[in-house]
This record gives C-alpha cells, sequence and structure tokens, in this order.
C-alpha cells in the first residue's frame, strides 16, 4: 500500500488491483464521492454513491466489518472526504489510488 499525504497527514491508498482483490475476498465496501451523473455513467461494481457536494460522515454506509475505501475520479475528492472523516475522528483512512480513472485504466469490471 502507498501513503499519499494530506493537509492532516496520510491517507492509505490502494492500488485497483489491490481493491479488486479486496472485494473478491469481501473485505472492502467501496463509496463512490463522484457527483450522481458521474456514478450512473459506470462505477466500481457495488459501490454506494455518496457525492462530495453532500457528503457527510454521519452518511456513511455500515460496511459491516469491511474495510471503507473512497474513490473518485481521480483522488482528489476522495482525499478531500478522507479530510473530513480525519477531522470527525472516524476510522475511515483509504481511498483508491488514481480514482475510477485506474479502475478502468487496468481493464477492471464497471457496473452502470
Amino acid at each position: 500500500m502507498v501513503f499519499g499525504f494530506s493537509k492532516d497527514g496520510a491517507h492509505r491508498q490502494v492500488s485497483a488491483q489491490e481493491l479488486a482483490a479486496m472485494l473478491d475476498a469481501g473485505e472492502a465496501m467501496v463509496v463512490d464521492v463522484r457527483e450522481a451523473d458521474e456514478f450512473t455513467a459506470g462505477h466500481i461494481p457495488g459501490a454506494v454513491n455518496l457525492p462530495l457536494s453532500r457528503f457527510q460522515v454521519s452518511l456513511l454506509p455500515d460496511p459491516q466489518g469491511r474495510r471503507l475505501v473512497l474513490n473518485c475520479l481521480g483522488g482528489k475528492r476522495s482525499g478531500m472526504a478522507l479530510d473530513q472523516c480525519s477531522t470527525a475522528q472516524v476510522l475511515v483512512d483509504t481511498h483508491l489510488a488514481g480514482g475510477f480513472g485506474a479502475w478502468t485504466g487496468a481493464g477492471l469490471p464497471v457496473e452502470r
């Protein structure tokens, strides 16, 4: 895993391949912080949409023992959402390195 840095410290980043393996093993739940139209156009299978424009930590789904992994198109918005999680002291610290662009670039499945 790679570590990226934000104003509040480190954000964990997983690669598209690592996330795919986590999903296959039932170890992760993806929260996509892109806007609804972007999400509808294509997203990681099983992802939950919670757009950054109305993102609230209290609205995050219960991951039921899985790691919540945030994603957006390239990593900027998911990093901003992680900053909000950090400020609220919620244990969500991971996002997809390179975002949905990295997911599709790796040839991984897309749900529409």
